[in-house]
């Protein structure tokens, strides 16, 4: 008898190919132990609010009375929020064309494009234009909207960088593309080498791939690193030359850890290095209410920004996000409050600021101790997470490890990771699911966990991977690969 459609074997290829670590075999023990009534501090995924962040009050009380308007209609209704929350509810339900219940237009409600703009106006310096701004359900579903736009079969390319976020390579497996690897210096903080940029594109072309675009995530994922402008500004110039569409992952432009390295939008510098490139390089800009001090990763609100998009294409991309119909409504409003916040001498504005402040300051030393912890461990070594939410540690394996890795049949840093999830509680995302060079092993882990449980926790994972390490060491020293 044939398979039916929907038996595995006759499965769309496309489909068995995508990996998603995050949520991974890593996860999926983490949450049978769960079930068992092990505590488990669940690390492996950037979900502020899991872990105890406390969401702004100011955007949760607009979206309250947006979500029930009828309090809106109560005597009663100013004395449980302020005045300015009152004005801002109002504000975009005017905006709406039936309320929160209502679908809006498949790009995003008009008048939170225009916000959107108005931010990126402020932010860079230069003008943006509402009509090439899409609002999307969080900053994912515009990735993987472009990236199919992009990709038209097996031989189209798409340089990412290694270690990535596996949004990519999942997405590019599912559009059936060819994900083309170009390799972050660890030793360098992460940094990046035009010269392997361009290696990396001849080895695609002997191959028949023809690479149409590039990714950068800044600040980075999972690396931490904040791209320089003179970086930026290489990377754009190798765009111009190499006629690849840019894709800049920046959702997380709003964490960042240092002083010496701020975010710097890619639109920004483009802006600034004139024609012809600044009339010609094609690049699309995400960002998300997901990150940053906001967390707000269930409501899944995001956009993306078009730069020197033909309006044909424009007008292509706006025909397949009308197949579903509209973006999230509420979310659309998170991220309109998200770019147009309170001001001074709003009622709420001194909340606001403290709110968000305390989480931004309070990030900034958890990455700290992460960093401090990590390398105070034997065998490894971490780069300072200057911006995002995540640590990414080398594990030193010795030789004795990758041997039991191999007879259990996992992969090296998949076998440290389950021990360190069995021993502690602490579950974690292994290297080898963000792409990792040859014989060298990481881990992710976010910064998330409450500040005052941070020590505790550090404490633990040292405690775990000095045993570990006693374990399978075989005390005739060791060096790094």
């Amino acid at each position: 008898m044939s398979p039916k459609a929907l038996d595995y074997e006759s499965l769309n290829e496309n489909v068995k190919k995508v990996q998603y670590a995050v949520r991974g075999e890593l996860y999926l023990r983490a949450s049978e132990l769960q079930k068992e009534g092990k505590k488990i501090i669940f690390t492996n995924v950037g979900n502020p609010h899991a872990l105890g962040q406390k969401p702004l009050t100011f955007p949760r009380q607009v979206v309250a009375l947006c979500q029930a308007p009828f309090l809106l209609d109560d005597p009663n209704v100013g004395l449980l929020f302020p005045a300015d929350a009152i004005a801002k509810a109002k504000h975009y339900l005017s905006l709406t064309s039936g309320g929160l219940g209502a679908y809006s237009d498949s790009r995003g409600i008009p008048g939170i494009r225009k916000e959107v703009a108005e931010f990126i106006e402020r932010r860079d310096g230069y003008p943006s234009d509402p009509e090439l701004i899409f609002l999307t359900d969080g900053a994912s579903k515009g990735v993987m909207q472009i990236l199919n736009t992009i990709i038209r079969g097996e031989r189209d390319g798409v340089l990412v960088p290694v270690p990535q976020y596996p949004l990519y390579s999942a997405a590019i497996s599912l559009f059936g593309g060819s994900l083309v690897p170009y390799y972050l210096e660890e030793t360098a903080n992460w940094g990046l080498d035009i010269n392997d940029l361009r290696q990396s594109v001849a080895a695609a072309h002997s191959k028949g791939i023809t690479v149409r675009a590039m990714v950068i995530i800044n600040p980075g994922n999972p690396t931490g690193q904040c791209l320089s402008e003179a970086n930026l500004r290489e990377i754009l110039k190798f765009c111009y030359q190499e006629d690849l569409v840019l894709l800049g992952d920046e959702v997380y432009q709003q964490n960042i850890y240092q002083d010496e390295r701020p975010f710097i939008s890619a639109r920004k510098v483009l802006m600034e290095m004139g024609p012809p490139i600044r009339k010609e390089l094609q690049l699309v800009s995400f960002h998300t209410v997901s990150k940053g001090y906001w967390g707000e990763c269930g409501q899944r609100g995001g956009y993306f920004e078009m730069t020197n998009i033909p309006p044909k294409t424009v007008d292509e991309i706006y025909k397949v996000a009308s197949v579903s119909l509209s973006p999230n409504v509420p979310a659309q409003i998170f991220m309109g409050l998200m770019v147009n916040p309170p001001k001074p001498g709003d009622i709420s504005y001194e909340q606001f600021v403290r709110e968000s402040k305390g989480i931004i300051e309070s990030l900034r030393r958890r990455a700290r101790i992460m960093t401090d912890g990590f390398n105070s461990c034997r065998n490894v070594v971490c780069n300072f997470t200057e911006g995002a939410m995540y640590s990414f540690p080398q594990i030193r394996l010795p030789q004795r490890a990758i041997e039991a890795a191999k007879r259990a049949g996992k992969v090296p840093d998949v076998f440290y990771c389950l021990k360190l999830l069995e021993a502690t509680g602490i579950s974690t995302v292994p290297g080898s699911g963000f792409g990792q060079r040859e014989g060298v092993f990481h881990l992710r882990t976010t910064i998330l966990p409450a500040e005052e449980e941070m020590p505790a926790i550090m404490d633990s994972y040292k405690k775990f991977n000095d045993e570990f390490m006693e374990q399978y060491e075989d005390h005739r020293g060791y060096s790094r690969m």
